[in-house]
């Protein structure tokens, strides 16, 4: 039987490039948009027509089943969380995922944010840890990556990043993966250490790697809407992501505005726009 390569040739790594930016400016205006007193619902039509706009529409709206631009999870929800008309409050913490198809081509990525609440010093203080850990345990992967000869060093070294922070947990019931001509493609990309070594890190493999990291237990469990994935014991969640792609110069952050720039500079890695 025949199976797709998961490597893209240099001409499809430039076609991927829309993609990857439309996603950006969506998540962009979504973040912007993060108040107290905004919905997740506000987001997601604020996403939708930034993607249309750039020329592309929402690869979740692809997805079977699912009808929204983003998935927004609040508090102990860790990802898929459909968006809704809930006004956000001071404190929470907010995880927002999203993706946008261009020419057939894919992008994805995450992030979240913490609402100020002067109210609530130490809350805010603690969510807010517990979203830049994971923001860079997302680049220190996203920098193993550049040197890697094994796709799942990126995982070695994010569970690394997350143990020398403290106590905190990695969700292992889900994991990143390759994107192209899908939102989502083989090679799975774990976010901690697993015995096998993983496809073969060189030039044109595209994946998005996307930690969710937990303040409690890695427990989960599905709300009765067949999406929301929870926290079993209600402890806060993070998650971040990034569609990543390696090239013959090095690597490149498709949804990123710089192309990582920033979140690799700690890691002494300097990312290679794609020829």
């Amino acid at each position: 039987m025949f199976r797709r390569s998961i490597y893209k040739s240099a001409h499809d790594l430039r076609a991927m490039r829309p993609a990857g930016a439309a996603t950006a400016a969506a998540l962009a205006e979504a973040r912007r948009l993060i108040t107290p007193g905004a919905t997740g619902l506000d987001l997601d039509v604020a996403a939708e027509r930034i993607i249309t706009a750039l020329g592309g529409r929402s690869n979740f709206k692809l997805e079977p089943g699912y009808s929204h631009t983003l998935c927004v999870s609040v508090d102990d929800d860790v990802v898929h969380g459909i968006p809704n008309d809930r006004p956000f409050r001071p404190g929470a913490i907010v995880s927002v995922d999203g993706g946008a198809e261009v020419d057939g081509w894919n992008g994805d990525s995450a992030f979240t944010v913490v609402i100020p609440d002067p109210e609530r010093p130490e809350l805010v203080a603690s969510r807010t840890r517990l979203s830049q850990v994971t923001e860079g345990s997302l680049w220190r992967g996203i920098a193993a990556l550049a040197t890697a000869r094994r796709l799942n060093e990126v995982g070695d070294a994010i569970e690394e990043y997350i143990e020398d922070a403290g106590e905190y947990g990695i969700l292992t019931e889900y994991v990143g993966h390759g994107i192209g001509r899908s939102m989502h493609e083989e090679p799975p990309v774990f976010n901690y250490r697993v015995d096998r070594r993983g496809a073969a890190v060189r030039p044109g493999l595209v994946v998005a790697i996307e930690p969710m990291v937990v303040a409690g237990s890695i427990e989960t469990f599905i709300r009765d809407d067949g999406w929301t994935v929870t926290t079993s014991d209600g402890a806060d969640s993070a998650h971040w992501e990034h569609s990543v792609a390696v090239h013959d110069d090095g690597i490149w952050v498709l949804t990123a505005e710089d192309g990582g720039a920033a979140g690799l500079a700690p890691f002494g890695i300097v990312p290679v726009a794609i020829p």
